[in-house]
């Protein structure tokens, strides 16, 4: 397994910027590291070769080798809930809808983990709601004696009531079903020596206990809503009708009563009672998440704030890995713009050649530094994309890949590492342990794939390359090409919008930038209109919406809404970012197909074989003459380094119903792509049998170019594959030449005028 993990604070910092880099080792004494520019990052034999350059820079070391944990599970965090500590008696009422019911697992706490002292409510498997109370005679619990249905709602109202002698629990379902054993209640004798209230410095937990250490555990998985704490018995009649149906009249005031309808874009949760005992949450459990009164009458939580009370939290959630910095990395003032790693070694190696599982690479750019002369070109890392599939586990994880890929999975030690080692959380393509979809994903984390070196599962047959080792193809081809590029960020373009990237000659995307948040689109779409040159150098790009968290910094979020190749279904009403309170899912839905940007949009997939393009008569089109110079035959790109060909894996299509301008120029396309193609869920209204490569019009990709209204252009490859492709015989082939003749245009200031006029070609 890989004996070395890190990551750094950020993934794009300017020349002068400074990052914390935050290592982990397993069985390694000493490390030393390196800063490296990436250039080509496939190892396979066949490929260009690998290639990076060792930059002349002390970055100290070598350092010692030390084991960082990963402390996975969301949960609510109260940290000094001082009126707790004067707590002589209590109700505790609350709304939990549990999706492991069968697991032991917490809902509220506040306990000494030390002395045992205070209360624990927590879900016991077959015990169902259970409360537990510690005091001068040790532990004292009452059960409701009946296990929960998963993912049903109930109300648990629990207490310790001195006066009367009883400590007791009542679990009440929601939605009551015949012969169903699913309600309980109990109650055991009791005197005020059996229960201490725990100190105001300890913590409540919402979803979590704490453990010997203080640190949580028993995370719950579910939703829980609207956590109560009375000082003294209240009728659980009252509480019931409360909490599901929100009639509170005639109820005591609360000591404490966390409404988390309130703030949800935030990582805070509120306490609505007079004594604020506000709070955070830990490893962003899901929010915007349907409550127990959720009535199917409104989707969106902010106009219905009441019936989105609810937040689901997981056992395996993680945002933040948490672990200490190592050392920082201080960037030269004049380092060019690029993507660079800090290459992390085992130092017992000396000159030995360290194996996969020996080095790591925590993989960054550099982005252009304020206020200095900038290159024309620039190269837009597809970061959301990497976030989305950070760690992804498609190959044993997801049912049916190898039908999908049409081969065997082939196994890497790093995708191994991530069988081992869940804890390092999930891509958007997983489910948590519950079943649920993964909404969210950070980059505060190892991630294994963020490097060279790295096969993917999905890439095609040869290289195999997936995401980020994939675009090494194209920083390898300009490279190659003599090309001075800048290179920025999803997330740079999402803060900075427009003003990044305004006034490039051509921006170049990766090959498959498939998540996109608003800005980033607004940002595209305003510099393709003001003239800017787009070369869309890939598939599947500008497919799902995302939001980036300003409360989270590193956090995206997708939320896979009603349609659209998805693993996953969010549930029905939790269709809306908790981020931003955009509504989720794909672009088309929202009336922006990628056909609008880009030309293309996607239309298939499938990870075997690609195949070539077929040039179009419209290749001959005197405005799209500076395309094919050089380049001669009708057919082009029949060797590939992603699946033999160059379009494949994911393709896209032209389609003037989806938005692609009625000027463009299909210049050339794929057919007959195999069975393993299929068409997306959004085209197939019906499922007829009409539906793979060898028998759909729709599936291909199309190679289109267009003018923007601006003076500007637009080139698309429609093709995940295209890069692989350049790549071969080191990029000395027609795709290559087809591109290169694209960039040269496209840096040409010369405005590209309107169809019918003259003098573009």
């Amino acid at each position: 397994m890989l004996r070395i993990l890190g990551y750094a604070d950020r993934l794009s910092a300017a020349p002068g910027g400074r990052l914390q880099v935050k290592v982990s080792c397993e069985g390694v004494s000493r490390y030393r590291a390196e800063l490296r520019r990436i250039i080509q990052g496939d190892i396979n034999p066949d490929g260009p070769g690998y290639r990076d350059e060792k930059i002349d820079l002390d970055l100290g070391g070598p350092f010692a080798g030390r084991r960082q944990e990963i402390h996975a599970g969301s949960y609510g965090l109260v940290e000094r809930p001082e009126p707790l500590a004067e707590l002589e008696s209590f109700t505790l009422a609350v709304a939990v809808a549990p999706t492991l019911p069968e697991q032991s697992c917490a809902i509220l706490s506040h306990r000494d983990p030390e002395s045992g002292a205070g209360f624990a409510l927590t879900l016991e498997g077959e015990g169902g709601a259970t409360l537990t109370v510690g005091g001068e005679r040790g532990e004292t619990s009452v059960s409701a004696g009946r296990p929960m249905f998963r993912d049903h709602w109930y109300v648990v109202v629990a207490g310790f009531d001195p006066a009367a002698g009883r400590l007791h629990i009542e679990q009440l379902p929601l939605r009551r079903y015949a012969g169903a054993a699913d309600a309980g209640a109990d109650e055991v004798r009791c005197t005020a020596s059996d229960y201490a209230p725990a100190g105001g410095a300890v913590p409540l937990l919402i979803a979590a206990v704490s453990g010997p250490n203080g640190r949580p555990r028993d995370h719950f998985n579910g939703r829980i809503e609207g956590p109560r704490i009375y000082r003294e018995a209240v009728a659980t009649d009252a509480l019931f009708a409360a909490i599901a149906r929100g009639e509170s009249e005639g109820l005591p005031k609360a000591i404490a009563a966390w409404d988390f309808a309130q703030d949800i874009p935030s990582l805070d949760i509120r306490d609505s009672a007079e004594t604020g005992l506000d709070g955070r949450l830990i490893n962003l459990p899901a929010r915007g998440v349907t409550g127990i009164r959720w009535s199917g009458a409104r989707f969106f939580w902010q106009d219905a704030p009441e019936e989105y009370g609810a937040i689901h939290f997981h056992d395996d959630d993680l945002y933040d890995a948490g672990w200490e910095t190592d050392f920082e990395l201080s960037l030269p003032e004049d380092l060019r713009s690029g993507v660079y790693a800090v290459r992390l070694v085992d130092a017992d190696l000396e000159d030995a050649e360290p194996g996969p599982c020996d080095e790591y690479y925590v993989t960054f750019c550099v982005r252009p530094k304020p206020g200095q002369p900038r290159n024309k070109a620039v190269f837009l890392l597809p970061t959301a994309s990497y976030l989305a599939y950070a760690n992804h586990r498609l190959g044993l994880d997801v049912p049916g890949t190898e039908v999908g890929m049409g081969r065997l999975v082939e196994l890497s030690p790093h995708h191994l590492h991530l069988q081992r080692h869940p804890e390092l959380a999930y891509s958007f393509y997983e489910v948590h342990n519950d079943g649920s979809g993964v909404f969210y994903s950070s980059r505060l984390r190892p991630i294994v794939d963020l490097q060279p070196k790295v096969q993917g599962w999905l890439g095609g047959r040869g290289s195999g390359l997936w995401q980020f080792n994939a675009d090494t193809h194209i920083l390898g081809w300009l490279e190659q090409a003599g090309v001075d590029y800048d290179v920025v960020t999803d997330e740079d373009l999402h803060a900075e919008g427009l003003g990044l990237i305004e006034g490039y000659g051509a921006l170049l995307t990766g090959s498959h930038p498939e998540y996109y948040s608003t800005p980033m689109l607004d940002a595209l779409e305003a510099y393709t209109e003001g003239g800017g040159r787009l070369m869309y150098l890939g598939g599947n790009g500008f497919y799902w919406r995302i939001a980036f968290s300003e409360a989270a910094p590193g956090a995206i979020e997708c939320r896979r809404s009603e349609d659209g190749i998805r693993p996953w279904d969010p549930g029905v009403g939790n269709y809306y970012h908790s981020f931003t309170g955009e509504y989720g899912g794909l672009w088309r839905r929202i009336g922006r197909a990628p056909n609008r940007l880009a030309g293309v949009g996607m239309t298939s997939q499938g990870f075997d074989v690609s195949e070539p393009y077929r040039v179009l008569p419209a290749a001959r089109d005197p405005r799209a003459s500076f395309i094919f110079e050089g380049v001669d035959g009708e057919i082009i790109g029949d060797f590939g380094l992603s699946g033999g060909g160059a379009a494949g894996l994911e393709v896209d299509r032209a389609d003037v119903a989806l938005g692609t301008p009625p000027h463009a120029l299909v210049l050339a396309t794929s057919q007959r792509h195999t069975g393993v193609y299929l068409m997306t869920p959004e085209d197939m209204l019906d499922p007829t049998p009409d539906i793979g490569g060898m028998e759909s019009e729709l599936i291909r990709a199309d190679l289109t170019f267009f003018e923007t209204a601006g003076g500007g252009a637009v080139f698309s490859t429609g093709s995940i594959a295209w890069a692989g492709a350049m790549a071969c015989n080191g990029y000395d082939n027609e795709i290559a030449t087809i591109t290169g003749n694209v960039l040269r245009r496209f840096l040409d200031p010369m405005p590209f005028p309107p169809p019918g006029e003259r003098g573009n070609g």
